[in-house]
């Protein structure tokens, strides 16, 4: 389920844990509400921020560590040319009357799930392909887009907490040279912390918004050059079933669904 931690991304990894440590080190260092209540012994605060950083933590090593849905290739698929770019792979001839199968040319995998997308840093091809992230030096699939958001959601809880406090521990100074000389460091986890809060919020909300018309990223980035969508209209997605119900299937139905059911349905009636 988890890939080796130490990995290509084990630098990456490290920096963000480091990261996230040193600024909620300085958080409780500088004269904030946080260091204020646990000198007075009113610990329930400082200790819900520090198990909400780690779980933040522990939810992005999840997300980054674990298979994002990768399709592994057999034997029998080295029939197969390399070279051929993910949008450009034919088609298989169909197998029933509704139902065609695409072959991948990257690692040879004959029968290539709808909606699945070849990953050239990660070398697999990915169910319900999104992207692939660098922040977490791991593609976000079907297998983890969930925890993805979700770990998005804490992030910016945490994010926002943390520049909360840090408003909180700025001291007064007759100048400002003086100001800057005192709270320069939390001036500068504050600037720090809102630029990520801002990224992490962009985030989120466009993923929920794509999760909510149950597209991927890939999907309405490329949406001209997938074999599948290119012949659907500008504002047409087969895969739509309702905002109510592509957010429920997304966060609560488990397993895999078999997708050219849903783009090959009879009729134009929502599945």
């Amino acid at each position: 389920m988890f890939k080796n931690v130490f990995g290509s991304g084990f630098l990456v990894r490290t920096a963000h844990v480091i990261l996230t440590w040193v600024i909620t080190l300085i958080l409780f260092l500088h004269d904030t509400e946080l260091r204020k209540q646990e000198e007075t012994g009113q610990l329930v605060q400082p200790v819900l921020f520090v198990l909400l950083v780690l779980v933040s933590v522990l939810l992005y090593f999840a997300v980054s560590l674990m298979d994002p849905g990768f399709i592994l290739s057999d034997d029998s698929d080295l029939q197969f040319t390399l070279g051929v770019t993910e949008e450009q792979q034919d088609m298989i001839p169909p197998t029933t009357k509704s139902l065609r199968q695409r072959r991948c040319g990257h690692c040879l995998l004959q029968q290539q799930p709808m909606r699945s997308k070849h990953c050239q840093t990660c070398q697999h091809c990915v169910r319900r392909y999104d992207h692939h992230c660098p922040w977490i030096e791991n593609c976000v699939g079907e297998r983890n887009h969930r925890w993805f958001v979700l770990y998005l959601a804490v992030q910016l809880l945490v994010l926002l907490w943390g520049l909360h406090i840090a408003w909180t521990g700025f001291s007064y100074a007759p100048t400002w040279q003086l100001w800057l000389r005192t709270n320069g460091m939390l001036l500068a986890v504050a600037v720090l912390v809102a630029l990520l809060s801002l990224i992490v919020l962009l985030l989120l909300g466009s993923h929920l918004y794509l999760v909510s018309l149950n597209t991927t990223t890939w999907e309405f980035m490329s949406r001209h050059r997938i074999s599948y969508l290119k012949h659907c209209g500008a504002d047409e997605n087969p895969f739509d079933r309702g905002t109510f119900h592509n957010l429920w299937g997304f966060f609560c139905v488990w397993g895999t669904v078999v997708w050219e059911q849903v783009y090959f349905r009879e009729g134009s009636d929502q599945v």
